[in-house]
């Protein structure tokens, strides 16, 4: 089923996004990601459309998995 990875800066508006699928990868990924970001304020959600989840709005989409990760990764660094 079709979802979306949300990244969000807890002290900034907007978000990055990736569109994915729910899983075994995504549970991973979001794992990693947390181990790597949780600590600098930043927020990982799944959620299902992001017309359904203004709060996270502006959304800036990337393009694959890898941009998503270096984004994310970018993220108060």
């Amino acid at each position: 089923m079709k979802c979306y990875l949300v990244a969000k800066d807890t002290a900034k508006h907007g978000c990055y996004a990736l569109k994915t699928m729910h899983g075994k990868h995504l549970v991973e990924l979001k794992r990693f990601l947390n181990e790597l970001v949780a600590a600098k304020g930043i927020q990982l959600v799944t959620i299902s459309r992001p017309t359904a989840f203004g709060e996270y709005a502006p959304y800036h989409f990337a393009q694959n998995e890898e941009e998503f990760v270096s984004l994310v990764k970018a993220m108060r660094a």
